[in-house]
Formats: C-alpha cells, structure tokens, sequence
C-alpha cells in the first residue's frame, strides 16, 4: 500500500476513535437553552438630520440627532427649540416630534408623514439637492404663539454634524473650538451718531468724524448719513427747545423748528420729518416735507406722550401711557395696548422707546425698565435697572434681548435689521454702545459713548 494512502488510514482512525460513542436507536442531548436577554430597543426617531421647509409664509425646521433643534422664518430671528419626546406612528408611517420654544417656554410639534410632497418650492441651502429625489416627507409645524406651517422635509446629508469621536486633521480635539455665528450676512453701520463721554453731538461717516454740537439730545440720522437732527434745549429755565439739522458735507447746522417742539424723525425715504409738538396742552404729531419746514402741519389730532419713528412713508408710531398707535394719513389709526406689549416683566414709563425693525413691520424692539431687577443687573439711584426685548405684533410673541447682566437702553436697528445697537455702560460706569444681534448672539462693545442711532 502507497505511503500515501496509509496516512490518511491512519488519520481516519484517530478521528473515529475521539467521536462520542452512540448506541442504536440514541438521540443526542439537547443543547443548553441560553436564557432570554431584553428586548432590543425601538427607537421612534427618524436617524438622520432632516430639513422641512414651507412657503407663505417662508419657513425651515431644523431636526437633529435629539430632535427639532431650530426654527427659522424670514424677517424674525431663528428660534432655538428644545427637543422632547418622539413618537412613531408605524401604520402611517409618520413621527410626532415634541419640542418647546426655548425663549419662550411655548409648545411645539412637528409631525412628519413619510410621502412625496411637492408643496414647497423654496429651499434656500446650498447646494439644493437633486430634484427627483429633493421632498420625501409631508410636514407640519405647530407653535402654540405662532400657530400653524406646513411644507414639506427631506432627508438632509450635507447638514449632519461631525461625529465627536472622529479625530481632528491637526490633532487638536482637546481645543476649546469657537461657537459657530448664527448671523453672518450682516453689514456694519457706516454712517452714525452719537454722544460722547463729554456730552458732545458726534455724526461720524466713513473714517471721518465730526463735532455737530457741543449739546444735544434725541438725534436722528439720514438714511444716507449726511444728514443730522437733534433737539437742543434754549434755557434751564423754560421748556422751549429747537429742533436743528447738522449737514455733515457742509458742516453748518440750521435751525428747523422753535418752541414746545421735540422728538424729530426722518421718514423712510428722507422726503419728510415727522415730530412732536405741544398744542393745548397735549403733544400732536406734526411733520413737513424736509426741504419746506416753514409748511409744518399737523399730521394726526390724536394725543400721545411720545413719537418714536416711522413705520413707512405714510405712517408713524407714537404712544401715550395706555397705547401704541400707528398714525397714518391713508388709513384709520391702529392701536395696540401696551399691557399687551410689555407682558409682566417691564413698566410703562414715558421715557421708553419703541423702534419698527426696517425689514419687517411686525417686529418691535421696545426699551423700558424692568419691574425687578434681573439678579446681577446694574440699577440706578431709584433702584431700577433697563432692558429691551422684541415684540412680534402678530404672534404676541416676546423675547428679551438684553444680556441679564448688563443694563441697556436706547435699544436702535441696524439698517439690515439683524443687529442691535444700546446704551449700556463699562466696569468704570462710563457709557458705552454695545452691540448685540437679532438672536441674543455676538454681544461686542462699539465705542464709548451712548445715544447710538444709525444712518447706514
């Protein structure tokens, strides 16, 4: 036999001699049972960043890893969003995600149904993705204040975050990293004024600054930053003032208006100002055409303590101790109570200020003084300390702006309407302009002065 063919005889052998032995008719032992683990988890959200967006009015959820984590809608600031639970209705194929608003504590869900939708048609990242494969849920968005969006959702790839334990291409993980700016498309104001620390009237456009007044208050700026009006008091001892226009080109200053006068705005267009004078004993708005101040007339017969701006070129805003009215002379007076307004954390005083947000007429920003102080809050001699907070006319909707720990006032727009511009003041108790945006982010000081408004 082949030297070969013995060796595998022999194998053979040794593997049949290390079987179990079974007799006829023997069944194996069953194998042990291994005892039963828990079930395995079913999760309820959809795993992946998602993105509905909706039109009429324009709007964009962000969903996250946790849950709804932003919500946007254009001429308002993104509202952050708190995610709560999830629930998965497996028959239709949809998710309920619950949320609240974070500024405002308000109840929101956002229900997604698994279906090509086609209703919106505006989404604004880029890149867009391919449109065949673009909206693959129907959505929907209810905000207990805003109330109801609908529109569509898609899967979005390109928004999912980096994964935390994915290493740094320098090495430098351990690093602090810097928040990522929520608002980066706004623009610099590049004509304003104000008052320094000595007092004096400062209109500063471009890299050139000048002195338009060794006093002054209640300034208003041009919409082109050449053109200044403030009110300056005639004599300690009487009320009467006079309202003056400084030409920045020129350098020369003229006077518009003499007597129980204050509160002078430009309007939108720069065609016309508006102001406030005292007739009978109550304050009126009057305006003219700004070439024609010798033609001042009386624009509305309605009373009010305050004038505080322009909502368009026809119509102005003006409040007494109970109301906001908008005056126009095209349409009926509008009011709104200002208990609505302010809600229960800010006072009613004269010396407030309401400013329209230049893109979208439904947004107020209102400076008033806080009921109580916020702790670590600076406070005055009567113990009162200032803030602002927005308005939205619309939705009831309101947030505060100003940093817990700073007191501001004077609260103005920025041109673009995405910054905020107030008076606060330094560890010295110097005024100073401070700067924050739309969404409480980016809080920086300006310069040292107060007073702060804006032409462009």
């Amino acid at each position: 036999m082949p030297e070969r063919s013995k060796r595998l005889l022999l194998v053979a052998a040794v593997i049949l001699a290390s079987l179990p032995t079974l007799t006829s008719g023997q069944t194996p032992a069953p194998a042990k049972k291994l005892p039963a683990g828990p079930p395995s988890p079913q999760s309820t959200h959809y795993p992946i960043l998602l993105l509905a967006v909706g039109n009429n009015p324009i709007w964009s959820l962000r969903i996250g890893q946790k849950g709804p984590e932003r919500l946007d809608r254009t001429g308002y600031p993104p509202i952050p969003l708190e995610p709560a639970e999830v629930t998965h209705e497996a028959a239709a194929d949809s998710w309920t995600y619950h949320a609240k608003d974070s500024a405002t504590g308000a109840a929101v869900a956002v229900h997604l149904t698994r279906e090509a939708c086609s209703d919106a048609t505006d989404d604004t990242l880029n890149p867009a993705p391919p449109p065949a494969a673009k909206y693959s849920f129907r959505a929907s968005v209810d905000h207990a204040q805003i109330g109801s969006l609908t529109g569509c959702a898609r899967i979005a790839a390109e928004l999912f975050p980096k994964i935390n334990n994915q290493p740094d291409d320098e090495g430098d993980g351990d690093k602090k990293k810097p928040p990522v700016p929520t608002v980066t498309n706004f623009k610099p104001p590049i004509a304003v004024a104000y008052l320094n620390s000595a007092g004096n009237v400062v209109l500063s456009s471009g890299p050139k600054k000048k002195i338009a007044a060794q006093a002054g208050t209640e300034l208003a700026l041009s919409h082109d930053g050449k053109k200044l009006l403030y009110t300056r008091s005639d004599s300690k001892s009487s009320p009467d003032r006079t309202i003056v226009l400084y030409d920045f080109d020129s350098g020369k200053s003229l006077e518009l208006m003499h007597g129980m006068v204050r509160q002078a705005f430009w309007s939108p267009d720069d065609g016309r100002i508006a102001f406030l004078k005292a007739v009978d004993r109550s304050w009126q708005v009057w305006s003219f055409y700004s070439s024609m101040p010798e033609a001042a007339a009386l624009f509305s017969s309605q009373s009010v303590n305050s004038l505080h701006g322009w909502g368009d070129n026809h119509t102005v805003l003006a409040t007494d101790m109970e109301n906001a009215y908008w005056l126009s002379e095209d349409n009926q007076q509008q009011s709104v109570a200002l208990k609505d307004i302010y809600g229960p954390a800010f006072q009613i005083r004269s010396s407030d200020t309401l400013r329209v947000n230049p893109v979208n007429p439904d947004l107020l920003l209102i400076s008033a003084d806080y009921l109580s102080a916020p702790a670590g809050a600076a406070v005055d001699s009567m113990g009162l300390a200032a803030g602002f907070f927005l308005y939205e006319l619309r939705s009831k909707r309101r947030v505060t702006l100003c940093p817990p720990e700073q007191s501001g006032h004077s609260a103005e727009w920025s041109r673009d309407g995405l910054q905020v511009f107030f008076t606060g003041s330094d560890s010295s108790h110097r005024p100073v302009t401070y700067r924050i945006f739309w969404d409480s982010t980016g809080l920086q000081r300006s310069l040292t002065g107060s007073d702060y408004v804006i032409g462009q």
